[in-house]
């Protein structure tokens, strides 16, 4: 059999000779500083256990959201006019979508990009110009030249806006291939209407031409930026606001050869009145449900704020800003793409309580910022390209919250770099985006309560041992 005194041998918690438990004053004195230590100890363990470490790492993106990306934007041109401003978007998988209207919204400004009115420009579509002119048949087609349409300068125009009714005035200019193929159909229609509304006689409705290489303080007062333009002013609805010059009239995207634009004219034309009374006329032959679908209200102002968003591939491509038209020419040497980027971000919108939230946990990401948002561009002069090259990489932060669940906070930062460079057509603003294959992978981190207890007890362990050899 074991001997008691072996067994005594292994005993842990031997007895404390009676000596060792006399109180002194210098054992108090450290007892008490061994108290202090141990919840100085014990408070900084809990504030470490109590707080969270963030880990940062570059990994593969494997995004959840899918194969698409969100661009969303706010950008005022003060110098392109809602009428041709189209947002076009392409990549290198061969996608082109032009002229994108579902998304998009275009809103009218000033110079000072102040918005004017709260309707969106030109909600609808714009009809497609089927006819560009008359058919050649071989016959002088300038043999009435200079019989129809009225020449107008500022002066005229003014005149002869208040006097007519309906005045309708093909803005054109001699270089543009579209003008030139208006002008015998144009010429004609104007004779035509001439003959049977005189315009000296009856009053109520005149086709007119304005040469804006000429009056081109004229057709800037009236925002026109494309050739040819033809606009309808009826008297008294003109309506002219600040010193930019505000107006308040229609456009004409109909068909262009003689037939159509006499149609339409007739339309136009008001009731004559004798003696007090309005004469109705026969005007069977018009349609005038689909001649209201041809006039859309021209712009009040020469700027242009769009806003809205579009869905993208998550590879390289551009979103692009130009003027557009597929029946109208451009003079480039007289185009100015300056602009101000109200916004510009990737990816879905995240709340604000969100993205306030994962600022307080994770100070790191409030540096986090759309690098173009509050910019703007200015061309040095006209005929001016803006290129914007974007860098986009993905910020994943997975952190913990309260009740120790993931909440994952998604965000896209990027680099931009941007350049002007003379255009040899139409100037445009372009914004080439490329996104990164990998992510950057914010995790927050805490540590577990088995490891708060493990370090609390050598704390109080340690004490303790230290108290007593002392």
């Amino acid at each position: 059999m074991v001997s008691t005194s072996k067994i005594k041998s292994i005993d842990f918690y031997r007895k404390i000779p009676r000596d060792l438990t006399e109180a002194s004053l210098s054992g108090a004195g450290l007892s008490i500083l061994a108290a202090l230590a141990m919840v100085f100890l014990f408070g900084m363990e809990l504030s470490d256990y109590l707080s969270t470490t963030t880990s940062t790492s570059v990994v593969v993106d494997r995004s959840r959201d899918g194969d698409y990306l969100r661009i969303d934007f706010n950008l005022s041109f003060p110098a392109l006019s809602c009428e041709f401003a189209s947002v076009d978007v392409s990549d290198v998988l061969g996608t082109h979508r032009f002229n994108l209207t579902k998304t998009v919204r275009k809103y009218p400004i000033d110079p000072r990009l102040q918005r004017i009115g709260l309707e969106e420009f030109h909600a609808g579509s714009v009809p497609t110009i089927k006819s560009h002119g008359d058919e050649e048949t071989g016959e002088d087609i300038f043999e009435h030249l200079g019989e129809g349409a009225a020449e107008l300068d500022k002066k005229t125009f003014d005149v002869y806006s208040q006097q007519f009714n309906v005045l309708v005035v093909n803005f054109y200019a001699p270089w543009c291939p579209w003008s030139n193929k208006l002008k015998p159909a144009w010429e004609k229609a104007a004779k035509i209407i001439a003959e049977r509304y005189n315009p000296e006689m009856d009053g109520r409705i005149l086709l007119a031409k304005v040469d804006c290489t000429v009056n081109m303080d004229l057709c800037r007062s009236h925002h026109i930026q494309g050739y040819p333009s033809i606009r309808i002013f009826r008297k008294g609805n003109d309506v002219r606001g600040d010193e930019h010059g505000q107006h308040d009239h229609e456009s004409y995207y109909g068909d262009r050869d003689t037939e159509s634009l006499v149609a339409f004219m007739v339309e136009l034309v008001p009731p004559a009145v004798v003696d007090g009374k309005f004469q109705l006329e026969d005007k069977s032959s018009t349609n005038g449900t689909a001649n209201a679908a041809l006039k859309r209200p021209a712009p009040k102002a020469g700027g242009c704020r769009i806003e809205g968003f579009v869905r993208v591939k998550k590879v390289p491509g551009e979103l692009m800003i130009s003027a557009h038209s597929g029946a109208h020419s451009f003079d480039a040497a007289n185009m100015n793409m300056t602009h101000y980027v109200g916004f510009f971000s990737f990816g879905r919108k995240t709340s604000w309580r969100s993205v306030h939230w994962a600022n307080d946990m994770l100070p790191e990401l409030d540096t986090n910022v759309d690098r173009l948002t509050g910019n703007i561009f200015t061309s040095e002069h006209e005929n001016i390209t803006h290129d914007h090259y974007l860098q986009v990489v993905k910020t994943e932060v997975i952190t913990l919250h309260r009740k120790q669940s993931e909440r994952i906070v998604e965000q896209y930062d990027y680099t931009a770099h941007s350049n002007m460079i003379q255009a040899t057509s139409v100037p445009v603003v372009k914004f080439h985006y490329e996104l990164s294959p990998m992510q950057v992978l914010v995790k927050e981190t805490s540590k577990s309560f088995s490891h708060f207890i493990t370090n609390l007890c050598a704390i109080i362990g340690g004490v303790f041992t230290v108290k007593f050899l002392s």
